[in-house]
């Protein structure tokens, strides 16, 4: 690997290892993600590079990256699918075979150099050339298509096509980390050189990021044997291999089955996944490695300065400017003007059901009445992009925008990207965050929120029960009975989110700046020193990659 790794690798990350994504949120240039997966592999990239650490990335160059958010006529949310040009990466100027559907697709890397954007190289797969026919083409064109065949040839390539690559560049990693179940061809691909499931199993980590059964792919074994998944293995090897005579095929199981160790990504998450997985044998360890977010890439230098010299002044000042910035943007998008001395709650991270990003205004009496207060005013932002092909969280998209339209101090924002992001938790003083209790596995757009002097606002979920202190870092929404209707969970926690808005958060910030301030350095203390990707880039050495099985 020392061929791609310009820079000095440290003596306790010598081990060599392959990090398997199908995104990467590196930087706003490259758009080659969707959500929480793609902003946690491009921090970790950062800290790799950071830590001198022998790590390199392999994902998929997506043509049309996942895609492009604007607006139609009506303001709604537009989806666009636009060709996506990248004249910074590398053409490393070979290309390998790979079977797919009966059929030979030819898989051609590039390389994302570690100096262009500071961090671990990353090596990134096309089917997108012109040696290919027209439908191998469109394999890389989409991230998660809709279709499940082109899913599964998007999984074929990253796995089997990233092993054949890797070989093809003289690239012999030690250790394979998949992260996520996408790139589990790579097992099969690997088994065949293997002989032996233990040599094998000491080559695979696992790291799974959906605590939610149904959210966990699976497929038809057939389907999967005839797409050529297995890396050519026949389907009475693989339900030896796996120890699955089934036929459905679960993505999930069949990494924790290969791997020698696995992990949730934060402690809550383990636990859930534990349980979760509980009744399959044979399946590796399931430890903890909490998500973390790239102190260097995220944290204003402003803020971090008035941070460590104690000028609380200045940290002030600093935040008003960064809501400045931020307010250019929503008076761009929507024409509307912020003041930067009024408080301001920012809703942004992927739109999904299980995040409910309506929550806030779920009875929509108390949410007009929260906004159309005079003497505490507040403003309030939403962005995000829900799954193109999901009806349901476009609606609440519309729905929110919809209900903005006539409120000067409710604003959506689209494009919601890298840059977008960044502005938005630079500018935010309070940082919401939603999900119901067990179904985010992390979240951590409030740590690289945090980072920055925003507060958070959350319910009991993903990293946020390991930071917390209510009152003093965060303030979090009491929890309710998970066993509860959905409907009723939801009104109980939009009442709990309304009471703690009127009775702590909005009274403090007008009435008692001192105390504010102090719980935004503790909110950024806090998470610079546990929630750093530094520290989670060190525990997967440690825990997971030496670790003996």
């Amino acid at each position: 690997m020392s061929n791609f790794i310009p820079y000095s690798i440290n003596e306790k990350y010598a081990t060599s290892v392959a990090y398997f994504s199908m995104e990467f949120a590196i930087h706003q240039a490259l758009k080659l993600y969707g959500g929480g997966l793609g902003f946690l592999a491009g921090s970790h990239m950062r800290s790799a590079y950071d830590l001198g650490q022998n790590m390199i990335g392999v994902g998929i160059l997506w043509s049309y990256g996942y895609y492009d958010q604007a607006r139609d006529k009506e303001r709604n949310l537009k989806i666009e699918f636009r060709r996506k040009k990248y004249y910074f990466l590398k053409d490393l100027e070979i290309s390998v075979d790979v079977v797919i559907n009966s059929k030979t697709v030819k898989v051609k890397p590039f390389l994302l150099e570690s100096k262009i954007f500071n961090t671990a190289p990353v090596i990134l797969l096309s089917t997108d050339i012109e040696d290919n026919d027209y439908l191998s083409r469109t394999i890389t064109h989409k991230l998660y298509d809709a279709d499940e065949e082109t899913r599964i040839a998007q999984e074929i390539v990253l796995g089997i096509g990233g092993a054949k690559v890797l070989e093809a560049l003289h690239i012999k990693p030690k250790i394979h980390h998949i992260n996520e179940g996408h790139a589990l061809p790579l097992v099969f691909e690997l088994y065949k050189k293997c002989k032996t499931f233990d040599a094998l199993q000491q080559k695979i980590v696992f790291t799974t990021h959906t605590p939610e059964a149904a959210g966990n792919e699976e497929h038809s074994t057939a389907l999967l044997h005839k797409m050529g998944f297995f890396a050519g293995l026949s389907i009475d090897e693989i339900q030896q291999f796996m120890g699955n005579k089934g036929d459905i095929f679960n993505l999930t199981i069949g990494a924790l089955k290969a791997a020698k160790i696995s992990n949730g990504v934060s402690l809550l998450h383990a636990k859930v996944a534990n349980k979760m997985w509980s009744h399959v044998q044979n399946r590796s360890e399931i430890i903890h490695i909490t998500n973390a977010q790239n102190r260097r890439y995220w944290a204003d230098k402003g803020v971090l300065r008035a941070l460590d010299e104690h000028e609380d002044y200045e940290l002030e000042a600093r935040k008003k400017h960064l809501k400045r910035v931020l307010f250019d943007e929503v008076a761009n998008q929507t024409g509307k003007m912020f003041d930067p001395n009024i408080l301001t709650i920012v809703w942004a991270r992927r739109f999904a059901e299980y995040k409910r990003p309506g929550l806030l205004k779920y009875d929509l009496k108390k949410f007009l009445e929260l906004v159309e207060n005079q003497d505490m005013p507040v403003q309030i932002i939403w962005a995000g992009k829900p799954y193109p092909f999901d009806n349901g969280a476009i609606n609440i998209f519309n729905e929110i925008n919809y209900i903005s339209n006539n409120l000067k101090n409710v604003a959506v924002l689209v494009g919601y990207e890298l840059s977008l992001s960044m502005m938005l938790k630079k500018g935010a003083d309070i940082w919401l965050n939603t999900p119901r209790i067990t179904k985010e596995a992390s979240g951590t757009s409030g740590m690289s929120a945090a980072m920055n002097g925003a507060v958070n606002l959350s319910t009991l979920d993903g990293w946020h029960p390991e930071f917390e202190k209510h009152g003093i870092n965060c303030f979090t929404i009491t929890a309710t009975d998970p066993t509860l209707p959905i409907e009723e969970q939801d009104a109980i926690d939009n009442a709990n989110l309304m009471n703690i808005l009127s009775t702590d958060i909005i009274p403090l910030y007008y009435e008692n700046s001192k105390k504010w301030v102090n719980i935004m350095k503790n909110s950024m203390l806090d998470t610079i020193n546990a929630f750093d990707s530094d520290r989670m880039a060190h525990e997967y050495y440690a825990n997971m990659y030496d670790k003996d099985s």
